[in-house]
């Protein structure tokens, strides 16, 4: 994939840049170096890799993640914050509607 030179100021238009000639030039030359890049990785078999957490975690076994166990530390305040709120409705806070 390939992007040409009105594509990058179509792009610049949309994202309301003003992009002088040589600037749209320079960026067509950029994006299509990140897409030549992207496509080298993607003709890589990574078919048997497995995936790392971290890329360290391949070559220092120790840098690996520690788990901890998923447990529920805080308590359920929600009552408490929802005394000062103007109104509230099953556990939800009700505001005015602003979009007609």
């Amino acid at each position: 994939m390939s992007l040409e030179l009105n594509d990058v100021k179509r792009i610049a238009n949309l994202a309301r840049l003003e992009l002088s000639d040589e600037e749209a030039n320079n960026t067509l030359n950029k994006l299509n170096g990140f897409f030549s890049i992207a496509e080298q990785l993607k003709s890589i078999d990574t078919s048997g890799v497995a995936p790392l957490s971290h890329p360290l975690s391949a070559q220092l076994p120790e840098f690996s993640l520690r788990l901890r166990e998923d447990a529920i530390t805080e308590s359920n305040h929600r009552d408490e914050y929802q005394k000062v709120a103007p109104a509230t409705q099953d556990g939800l806070y009700l505001v005015p509607k602003v979009i007609e």
